[in-house]
C-alpha cells in the first residue's frame, strides 16, 4: 500500500522492463484508480471484524495484539473491503495475521532470552482454544526453538535438545487437525489406527512410504480411484504409489493393482499409453496393475482400499505435491519426495469391515 497509496517508490532496478505482453486484453482497473481505492481505505479500520466470531488469548500483549490486530485490518480491506467476509475466511485472515506476529515474536525470543514466551492462540464462539504454529516450527522443531544463551551462563543439552514436535506437544494442539501438522515417518511396524491428517500449503517431509505404505502392506488387492490421472505428473504420482506397494510387500508375494480413473478428453492416447507403460512394468516386481476408465460421470470420490480392511480417503487423491523440475535428475525434490513442497491436502484412514462398512 506504501507503494500506491503514499507515494514511495521501489528502487527502480527492481522493476521489469515494461513489454508488449504485459498488458491486459480484457477489462482491468487503471493503476492510479486502484490507488486511491488503497488510499481512502487507509482511513477505515477493520480490526475488529473478527470479534463477532474469535477472541484472541489473553496470554497476548497489547503490543503482539496491535500487530495482530493491524495485520488483520490490512488483508481485510484487500481481500474483503466490502466487508461481507464468511466466518471461516475471517478465521483463515486471523490464523495468517496471529501467525505473522508469532514470527516477530519467535525472532525477538532468539536474539534475546529475556523475552517471555507468548502462546500465540485464539478461541472460537464454542470457547475452544486454538493454538497457531508455523510450519518450519512443526518441521524442525529442535531448531526452531533455540536460543542465544543468556549471558553468563551456558545453554544445557536439555534445553536445546528439547523436544517440541507436534507429537510432544499433543497434549496443548487444537484439535482442530489444521493446527497440528503431522509429521510422517516411516514406521513399517507402527501400530496401524484410524486417524485424520491434515497437511500445509508448502510442508516437506512427506511421502507415500511413509503416509501409506504400513497401511497397504500385506494386501493383496488394491483398488485408487482417483478422476485425475490424466497429465504427466499426476500418472508418475500413480507410478510413485506402485513403488511403495513394492516395497512394501514381500518378494514373493504378488498384489493385485486397479485403478479407476477418468479418460482425458484431449489426450487420451498419451494417457492410455502411460497407464500401460505402468503395467508393463509392475509385471517384474510382482504387481498385477489394470485400470479401468469410469464413463458415468459420477466417479468424483478419491480414495484407496484394500481387501485387508483399510480404506484410505484422499482430498486431493495422489496429486498432493506442488510443481518440481522433473527433468533435473540432480534435483532431491525429483529423487526424494520427502525433499517436494506440498499443496494442502488431508487423508483419512478408515478401518472397514469385510463388506466395506466401516466397523
Amino acid at each position: 500500500m506504501s507503494l500506491l497509496g503514499a507515494g514511495k517508490g521501489i528502487p527502480g532496478w527492481e522493476v521489469d522492463v515494461i513489454r508488449g505482453e504485459m498488458f491486459s486484453t480484457g477489462f482491468g482497473f487503471v493503476v492510479d484508480y486502484l490507488a486511491e481505492i488503497l488510499k481512502s481505505l487507509r482511513s477505515h479500520d477493520f480490526s475488529d471484524r473478527y470479534k463477532k466470531y474469535f477472541s484472541l488469548s489473553e496470554e497476548i500483549s497489547t503490543r503482539d495484539r496491535d500487530g495482530i490486530n493491524k495485520t488483520f485490518s490490512g488483508l481485510m480491506k484487500i481481500l474483503y473491503p466490502q466487508g461481507d467476509a464468511t466466518e471461516s475466511e475471517i478465521e483463515d485472515l486471523l490464523r495468517a495475521a496471529i501467525e505473522g506476529r508469532k514470527r516477530v515474536k519467535d525472532q525477538l525470543l532468539r536474539i534475546d532470552s529475556t523475552y517471555p514466551e507468548v502462546r500465540f492462540a485464539y478461541e472460537g464462539k464454542d470457547g475452544q482454544e486454538k493454538l497457531v504454529r508455523t510450519l518450519e516450527e512443526d518441521e524442525y522443531p529442535n531448531q526452531y526453538h533455540r536460543r542465544l544463551p543468556i549471558e553468563g551462563q551456558t545453554q544445557t543439552a536439555e534445553a536445546t535438545s528439547k523436544d517440541t514436535s507436534p507429537a510432544a506437544t499433543a497434549s496443548e494442539a487444537s484439535p482442530v487437525p489444521l493446527l497440528a501438522t503431522p509429521k510422517v515417518t516411516a514406521a513399517p511396524e507402527a501400530v496401524l489406527k484410524e486417524q485424520h491428517l491434515v497437511f500445509q500449503e508448502n510442508q516437506r517431509g512427506v511421502s507415500f512410504d511413509a503416509l501409506f505404505g504400513p497401511y497397504l502392506a500385506g494386501a493383496k488387492r488394491i483398488v485408487i480411484t482417483d478422476p485425475y490421472m490424466r497429465m504427466f505428473h499426476q500418472v508418475r504420482n500413480l507410478m510413485d504409489l506402485m513403488e511403495t506397494i513394492s516395497k512394501f510387500k514381500g518378494p514373493d508375494e504378488e498384489v493385485a493393482v486397479h485403478a479407476v480413473t477418468v479418460e482425458d478428453e484431449f489426450n487420451g492416447d498419451r494417457q492410455s499409453e502411460n497407464l500401460q507403460k505402468i503395467a508393463d512394468a509392475c509385471q517384474s516386481v510382482g504387481i498385477q496393475f489394470t485400470w479401468a476408465y469410469d464413463t458415468s460421470g459420477t466417479k468424483h470420490d478419491r480414495d484407496i482400499t484394500t481387501d485387508h480392511g483399510w480404506k484410505i480417503v484422499l482430498s486431493r487423491g495422489l496429486d498432493v505435491f506442488q510443481r518440481f523440475e522433473l527433468n533435473d535428475a540432480f534435483n532431491f525434490a525429483n529423487r526424494l519426495q520427502q525433499h517436494r513442497q506440498c499443496k494442502e491436502f488431508n487423508v483419512t484412514f478408515v478401518q472397514m469391515n469385510p463388506e466395506g462398512v466401516k466397523r
